[in-house]
């Protein structure tokens, strides 16, 4: 993908219209590219080449935007991180990476200086919004830049961008995306007719993930989007509302937050034809609320990871399937597998490949990860799932997330699903600790309801009339609240 190419065309073809939506602040495909333009070469000012690194740590603001289009008119690579990581996790990943730039502000449990000695290999550190010294301002220094920057040759190899996942279930690891890449999450969109000519998108979640950078891709595919810094509940609803918001995408955590709030019963959702949730909705009760007030709204899923350039997998609109995450996009082959690699009959579960070209070439730096994931292209997703005869595809559950009782085969998911249908559980966790006797047990760390009360027998009991007896948590522990990364998933491994 050449994103200084497309610009370009857009800013001739769309000049006036609405490319995305900052608080008040409305930026136009002719603005767009101007500003890019403008940071594109203030970054090339001051050493800012083709290939180098630059990492992005900033929450959903307009430079973020920007500085992610110009990052790709120049050729370089964009090193996004969760905005929610620490200073020495920052450090880690600065150097890990290579990278040279870093694009940030200070707050108040952050000074950007305090990495020049944690990261030496920085060049320079470039300030969004204020000052902080020895540190370059970007408004100051982008109102003299030029508003002019050539469209350069891009190759679809060319590294566009190294992704750090969450790491739920270990260190970090770099995924790499090249040029290409950057046509895969919306390309599946298309494929199946999500958008329309009147659409306007809110992007909810973090700009450093991969469902965040849908928003600017979204804008090069001539898709307004609505920018928000912040992730409150109440915030997002009243956005909705106000921009008449016909799509959007939320992880579980948030759609629940949203979906609760009691102004959500009288909030005017008309305008909302979709809403894509990035793994289960919750329990039954939360998707009956929903569609009592948005009987219209589709509540669709779909299926990737980071390492395949998400969605790979999506439900076609017109016959959606509850539970499914729906059918693979022709340019990729998804199988599933048994423990020796063998073929998983239909219906049956089985690890989930996927083969193609939005599968990453790989983990940065990490060759040996690479290739235990990766192997004659097929990438091991450490996801269980099973095929329907009509070739939907249905999530079972995470392959470290089988709880081995007995010898017996437990699906955290499955726990949790039934867990979630108790009228007075907001959230759960389900995890596997150890037993002397059986080699692991089931765990349920349960959030209630605010203002509820619940006891382990109530849990228990309600499990016994759903769950064979061996899928029963014999442990319980109530939290207020279960320990999320940046993106809204539940960290498991700091549950014990």
């Amino acid at each position: 993908m050449n994103v200084g190419a497309i610009l370009r065309e857009l800013a001739v073809e769309k000049a006036e219209d609405t490319a995305f939506v900052f608080e008040d602040r409305v930026f136009t495909y002719a603005s767009l590219e101007e500003q890019v333009n403008r940071h594109a070469n203030l970054l090339t000012e001051i050493g800012v080449a083709k290939g180098a690194k630059v990492a992005i740590y900033l929450p959903n603001i307009p430079a973020y935007i920007l500085t992610y289009f110009a990052l790709f008119k120049i050729g370089a690579v964009a090193v996004p991180l969760d905005h929610r990581l620490k200073l020495e996790e920052i450090a880690a990943l600065l150097n890990h990476s290579g990278a040279e730039f870093l694009l940030t502000e200070p707050r108040k449990d952050f000074h950007p200086t305090e990495l020049r000695s944690l990261a030496p290999g920085l060049k320079a550190i470039i300030i969004a919004r204020g000052r902080c010294a020895d540190c370059v301002a970007l408004e100051e220094r982008l109102a003299p830049a030029k508003t002019q920057f050539p469209v350069r040759d891009i190759a679809d190899g060319d590294l566009a961008a190294i992704f750090y996942t969450s790491g739920t279930t270990g260190a970090p690891k770099g995924v790499m995306w090249t040029y290409k890449h950057l046509e895969s999450p919306i390309g599946t969109m298309k494929h199946y007719n999500y958008f329309r000519a009147d659409e306007m998108g809110l992007c909810p979640v973090p700009l450093s993930h991969n469902g965040g950078i849908c928003a600017p891709l979204l804008v090069l595919e001539k898709i307004p989007m609505l920018l928000l810094e912040n992730f409150h509940p109440l915030d997002i609803l009243h956005n909705l509302v106000r921009h008449k918001v016909t799509f959007t995408f939320f992880v579980p955590s948030l759609f629940s937050a949203v979906v609760h709030l009691k102004e959500f019963e009288t909030a005017d959702l008309s305008a909302l034809r979709w809403i894509s949730i990035f793994g289960a909705p919750g329990g039954q009760e939360l998707v009956q609320r929903f569609r009592a007030h948005c009987p219209k709204t589709m509540l669709v899923a779909g299926y990737g990871l980071t390492e395949t350039a998400a969605p790979n997998v999506l439900m076609p609109q017109e016959k959606i399937r509850p539970g499914s995450v729906g059918k693979p996009v022709p340019w990729v082959q998804v199988k599933l597998v048994d423990e020796a690699g063998g073929a998983i009959p239909v219906g049956e579960p089985g690890e989930i490949l996927i083969k193609g070209w939005p599968v990453t070439p790989g983990y940065y730096r990490q060759p040996e990860v690479t290739n235990e994931v990766i192997k004659d292209g097929w990438l091991s997703t450490g996801d269980y799932g099973r095929f329907d005869p009509d070739g939907y595809l249905y999530i079972v559950g995470r392959k470290k997330e089988v709880i081995i009782v007995g010898g017996l085969n437990v699906f955290a998911t499955e726990v949790e699903g039934v867990i979630l249908k108790y009228p007075k559980v907001r959230e759960v966790a389900v995890i596997g600790v150890p037993d002397r006797l059986r080699g692991e047990a089931v765990k349920a760390v349960v959030v209630p309801k605010e203002g509820e009360s619940i006891t382990e027998f109530d849990i228990k009991h309600f499990c016994n009339e759903h769950l064979a007896r061996y899928k029963i948590p014999t442990a319980i522990e109530f939290r207020r609240e279960l320990p999320k990364t940046g993106s809204g998933k539940i960290r498991k491994e700091l549950l014990s």
